[in-house]
């Protein structure tokens, strides 16, 4: 009961934010920018809908056959479908309640595969720190091919997280969090060898091998490839949401790199970036000269064409998972009565 109220509260916080973050968008736009933004996102050409689809299908799809990497190690061999109907109802699922998605697509799996859930969720973890790697690269990235037209921004960015009033650099943030990670690390050692054998105990030992799974992939190289592709795919989707919407066909590919590097941020602070992820592509479409009203609608056509894809697959997902693996017992029945 005391979980299912966390959610819930959890789920309010961030969908509050996210009504505050739209509201304040709405109200920072004159009337003139308003209806320039809303003719904007009327003239959306429907031709770049299915591309968009298809590869954001194939970025989920990246997505599956790299986890199913990580989980070889663990002697966990899933079919490659249930991999990726499992991906998709767990983006379906972070969509409505955040985070959950990731517990959403191991017990997915585990229910369909009969494999431990516990081993799996340590995988995940490992792909989002990997990830985590990923974007500060594609960061450096940005910054590399374009830093003339990013840095203004980037440093804007540095001087409001950091530096005070007077431009001194902020010391007590980062010693706080060094302190919190500390104590925080120093806590979990302390009850981990409590509970180490423990059920609890024994469910973080799995958790921890999923983690280093890592470490132990065989074909490093198709795991990279796997890797790029998947990020691959994110800038492909923007660039074709710049010729999708009217006022940004002009737009360089690379800035590509950009959107999809700083609109990360905007995923991350609220649900899927309901809110945050718009406000920010439009600071940095700014940057390349694309009006705020313009920035703001491919914000916004964006945000929903990443969305629509999730729910279409995920709910596609939902209907053929259960389908696909009757099918296959159907299939293993025959071959086991023969």
């Amino acid at each position: 009961m005391k979980q299912k109220k966390g959610t819930v509260l959890q789920i309010i916080i961030f969908l509050g934010l996210a009504a505050i973050l739209i509201y304040w968008q709405y109200t920072a736009m004159d009337e003139a920018q308003r209806d320039k933004m809303i003719t904007a996102i009327s003239g959306v050409r429907w031709e770049y809908a299915l591309p968009v689809l298809i590869v954001g299908f194939l970025s989920h799809y990246f997505r599956a056959l790299r986890w199913k990497l990580l989980l070889r190690p663990l002697d966990i061999r899933p079919a490659i479908a249930n991999v990726t109907f499992a991906v998709l109802i767990g983006y379906l699922v972070n969509a409505l309640v955040p985070r959950l998605g990731e517990v959403a697509k191991c017990t997915v799996l585990a229910r369909y595969e009969k494999v431990p859930a516990d081993k799996m969720v340590g995988t995940i973890l490992a792909e989002r720190a990997f990830d985590l790697v990923c974007l500060l690269l594609l960061f450096g990235l940005t910054f590399a091919t374009q830093y003339s037209v990013i840095s203004p921004y980037a440093k804007e960015l540095y001087r409001s997280a950091f530096l005070d009033q007077e431009g001194n650099f902020i010391w007590s943030h980062i010693l706080l969090t060094i302190v919190f990670i500390t104590i925080g690390a120093g806590i979990f050692i302390f009850i981990y060898r409590k509970i180490k054998n423990t059920k609890a105990g024994g469910i973080l030992k799995s958790i921890g091998e999923g983690l280093r799974t890592v470490a132990r992939i065989r074909q490093r190289g198709l795991f990279v490839f796997y890797t790029l592709m998947i990020w691959g795919m994110y800038v492909t989707m923007t660039i074709i949401g710049f010729y999708a919407l009217p006022g940004t066909e002009g737009v360089p590919a690379l800035a590509g790199l950009s959107v999809v590097a700083f609109g990360s941020i905007g995923m991350i602070i609220t649900p899927g970036g309901i809110g945050a992820y718009p406000p920010i592509v439009a600071s940095i479409l700014l940057l390349y000269g694309i009006s705020l009203p313009i920035g703001n609608a491919y914000g916004w056509v964006s945000w929903a064409a990443q969305t629509g894809v999730v729910l279409i697959l995920g709910l596609a997902s939902l209907v053929l998972l259960p389908v696909y693996n009757r099918k296959k017992y159907d299939q293993q029945e025959r071959i086991d009565t023969e």
